[in-house]
């Protein structure tokens, strides 16, 4: 295992075989300046892996504090820091099935919780909030069982491994093809990889390249919007309006980003799904959750754009967050192109909260 001080790219891998054992359910060892602690996920405990764990049933729960909230232990103050921790101390009649219930904001109508809950003082502030920082990575809900000292893990990483994991740099070009769309018969596609992020992003450039700034669309990936037709959003609608807008001009590009639910993953997407149905907006349901209203990492599009060449653009978004993403790392944005699409009656809520609440310019 390396240390702190070792190569970026070790630590990168420590990140990784702590990602893979978390989603499987084992234990992590996390250490940061501040000391060192011991986590499983909530979500992928069991009876048999926590009693492995934690035979003494002794186990703290960490939050996030948006949750802790909700809960009604932090302040929304607190809770507006999405990456900040609250431990949750043990009592004996929390189980893996009650920890689950505190963790999952779905489960609050089907399963109100027990209490009343006590905060415990953090033994490790810094670990435990790189903790959070990595359940978003891992695309699991931010909630662990926590304990200190000594034990049994299957990986082992320090804070500092967690920002070389994700450091856009590491991207490079692994291939690009020729690829027809119906959009453009000499699109051509090219794959970008990092060493330890397993998800790929690719960009379609289509059009003759030439010395005017191309025509940017940076887009997201979903699942349900993109592939499955979901009327939920104006996802799918919107990559196929942008790849005719950019193919009408003289040349430009798609960067297809693998950031499902603005950054929170695929499944987490999905709970805030249900959550929607019960009732909260798309920025609630984030929240909740524990997660950022948009965690989204725009150094990646920046970087993309920086191994293709490209330092100034002219940008199909309503979102005046990716100007500011896309300038703050150092591409020019020369024009902002609005790309507007009608309503459904599925997904008038939902491009409300981005008018009203995120600030697109619809």
């Amino acid at each position: 295992m390396s240390d702190a001080a070792g190569p970026a790219a070790a630590q990168g891998r420590d990140a990784a075989r702590a990602i893979d054992a978390l989603r499987r359910g084992w234990a992590i060892r996390l250490m940061a300046a501040d000391g060192a602690i011991r986590l499983m996920a909530v979500e992928g405990a069991d009876a048999v892996t926590l009693a492995d764990f934690d035979p003494a049933g002794r186990a703290d729960i960490l939050i996030s504090a948006a949750r802790a909230e909700t809960l009604k232990l932090a302040n929304q103050l607190a809770a507006a820091d999405p990456d900040l921790p609250v431990l949750v101390e043990r009592a004996p009649w929390i189980d893996a099935d009650v920890a689950t219930a505190i963790s999952d904001p779905v489960l609050d109508l089907a399963s109100p919780l027990k209490g009343p809950f006590r905060v415990r003082p953090l033994p490790a502030p810094h670990a435990a909030k790189a903790a959070l920082r990595l359940a978003r990575l891992a695309g699991i809900l931010p909630a662990y069982f926590l304990m200190e000292g000594d034990g049994p893990v299957e990986a082992s990483l320090s804070a500092d491994a967690i920002a070389a994991y994700d450091d856009a740099g590491n991207l490079a070009i692994a291939t690009r093809a020729r690829l027809p769309v119906s959009a453009s018969e000499s699109a051509e596609i090219i794959a970008f990889r990092s060493p330890d992020e397993p998800r790929e992003h690719v960009a379609l450039i289509v059009g003759k390249r030439d010395s005017s700034p191309p025509v940017i669309r940076l887009h997201s990936e979903c699942l349900t919007g993109d592939v499955l037709g979901s009327l939920k959003c104006d996802c799918g609608p919107q990559l196929h309006e942008a790849l005719h807008r950019i193919a009408d001009a003289p040349w430009g590009v798609l960067l297809y980003l693998r950031q499902e639910g603005r950054g929170i993953g695929l499944v987490n997407k999905l709970r805030a799904y249900a959550l929607q149905d019960q009732g909260f907006d798309t920025v609630d349901a984030n929240v909740r959750l524990g997660f950022a209203i948009d965690a989204r990492d725009f150094s990646v599009a920046a970087r993309m754009l920086d191994l293709l060449g490209v330092n100034q653009v002219r940008l199909l978004t309503n979102n005046p967050n990716k100007v500011a993403g896309l300038e703050a790392a150092g591409v020019a944005v020369t024009e902002r192109l609005p790309i507007i699409l009608p309503a459904n009656p599925h997904n008038e809520r939902y491009l409300a909260t981005k008018r009203d609440r995120t600030g697109h310019q619809l």
